[in-house]
């Protein structure tokens, strides 16, 4: 009789089943809650609405063009103003709250490693042999017990680069190699929705290629379960970045993120609102990661549409002391590519929680409806209509014309106004108190250049709506390694 090693048996299960698994990795959420599902992206009710609208619109236009501008012009001003009030009124919750779970050294301490649970960490990649290193290098150093790391490198078919670079930097033997099998969408949670069937862990995180996390981060997450209570599904790590000083590009960047963790992760919290996950360092309850579907394999932002299921099933997401330090993107183009793909899944979120808006108010009320469309649909729509109503403004300001005025009567005029001059205070005013928290006071004249910054948004934007109905699930790769900064070296909590 021939015995075999628990690594025996994945292997023959991963070969066995993996024209199965990568169909449950693909079509799982699907299977389950097909109006979840951004596999479609309109459904036919929203085509119908869309249709109607455009022919009264025409219709509307042919008889009365005025009328039709003015109108069209009140309910753009309209929204944004309340998108803006909505941020504004976050923000000020955000600043008088901590959502943190504060977790001390001596806690951390105190832990029994012999009672540990098992954790397992997913690692999806693709095209990164110049980074991987540097995670698996940081993961050697996690301070947890290596009997009880499930560390899972999640790779593509035709991914031959990264894998050599893995195996030259000799990853301990927890460390388990599972290729992805060639499917379409090829995307991020669909590689991890195809690494959790093989996931031993009772919890779960994953981490970039790129990631540098604090060492005790697994512990603090494993106490913050255990304080937290059954309520939490998820806990999310804080972001940083080692390279904030390269650049233009990587200093608004820090400053837009330590304004999302610092005060509207908060204040979404304090107002019981649905919260966005991050991408990464985001750690899981297992067994309520499986219950609510895991990841959306066609949504190219993932995490936020994770955090409304989970918050529609009434779990909650905090946030852990805890920091993980990542590469903000230096190169203008690079950014484009990614931030494009990060709204794409916006407005793909959107789509979905909005198929069934009875539905939806049912299960997150009236403050998590609000929220969901202010937020998530919010955040598209001020990208999308900047750059409109900007040339407006430019083109009045220039040619100090009577051509525009039919079509601005003073209350629309006034509103447009306001939006104008308080939108481009608030998102100044945002960046500049969202340095005082991480001491980032350096950064505090680049506030002043937000207006630059989301001009870049806008184009972003316009790209994301282009590739919505062109390749609504094409992920766009992020390219990493890039940064002239080398990592930094972390050997303990900061």
């Amino acid at each position: 009789m021939k015995l075999i090693t628990d690594l025996d048996l994945i292997k023959t299960l991963e070969w066995a089943f993996k024209e199965k698994y990568i169909d449950r990795a693909v079509h799982g959420l699907f299977y389950v809650t097909p109006e979840l599902s951004a596999s479609l992206v309109f459904s036919k009710t929203q085509v119908l609405i869309m249709a109607i609208l455009i022919f009264l619109a025409l219709l509307w236009l042919y008889f009365d063009p005025i009328s039709l501008a003015i109108f069209s012009l009140s309910i753009v001003q309209f929204f944004y103003l309340i998108s803006l009030l909505f941020k504004f009124i976050v923000s000020l919750a955000g600043a008088t709250t901590e959502m943190t779970q504060f977790i001390t050294d001596e806690e951390v301490k105190n832990l029994e490693e012999e009672n540990l649970p098992v954790y397992t960490i997913l690692v999806p990649v693709y095209k990164e042999p110049e980074v991987i290193g540097i995670l698996i290098n940081s993961l050697k150093k996690m301070d947890y017990p290596q009997n009880k790391l499930d560390i899972i490198l999640l790779l593509e078919e035709d991914d031959k680069e990264t894998l050599e670079a893995a195996k030259a930097h000799q990853p301990p033997a927890n460390w388990r190699f599972i290729i992805v099998p060639t499917s379409q969408p090829k995307t991020k949670p669909k590689a991890c929705n195809y690494g959790l069937f093989f996931a031993r862990g009772k919890y779960l995180t994953i981490y970039d290629a790129e990631d540098i996390p604090e060492p005790d981060q697994l512990k603090k997450a494993v106490i913050a379960f255990k304080k937290g209570g059954d309520k939490y599904i998820c806990f999310q790590a804080q972001l940083n970045y080692f390279n904030k000083d390269e650049n233009f590009l990587t200093k608004m960047f820090t400053l837009e993120y330590s304004y999302w963790f610092d005060y509207l992760l908060p204040g979404l919290f304090k107002l019981g609102l649905p919260i966005p996950l991050g991408g990464t360092s985001n750690h899981f309850d297992v067994e309520k990661l499986k219950e609510i579907g895991a990841w959306d394999s066609f949504n190219t932002t993932e995490d936020a549409d994770l955090g409304v299921r989970a918050f529609s099933k009434g779990y909650k997401v905090g946030v852990i002391n805890s920091t993980t330090y990542e590469e903000a993107n230096a190169r203008y183009r690079n950014w484009i590519r990614q931030r494009s793909r990060w709204i794409k899944g916006y407005m793909q979120t959107w789509l979905v929680h909005s198929r069934n808006l009875g539905k939806l108010y049912k299960a997150v009320g009236l403050k998590g409806f609000i929220g969901f469309n202010l937020l998530i649909g919010g955040t598209v729509f001020t990208f999308l209509v900047n750059p409109i109503m900007w040339f407006i403004f430019i083109v009045w300001l220039i040619t100090q014309t009577q051509i525009l005025q039919p079509i601005f009567p003073p209350v629309v005029l006034y509103i447009s106004l306001f939006n104008l001059l308080f939108g481009n205070f608030i998102g100044i005013y945002l960046n500049m108190i969202a340095v005082f928290r991480r001491r980032y006071y350096e950064l505090l004249p680049y506030a002043f250049l937000n207006p630059v910054y989301w001009v870049l948004h806008s184009i972003a934007s316009y790209k994301a709506l282009y590739e919505l109905f062109v390749k609504p699930f094409y992920w766009q790769k992020t390219q990493h390694g890039i940064t002239k900064y080398k990592p930094p070296i972390i050997s303990h909590a900061s």
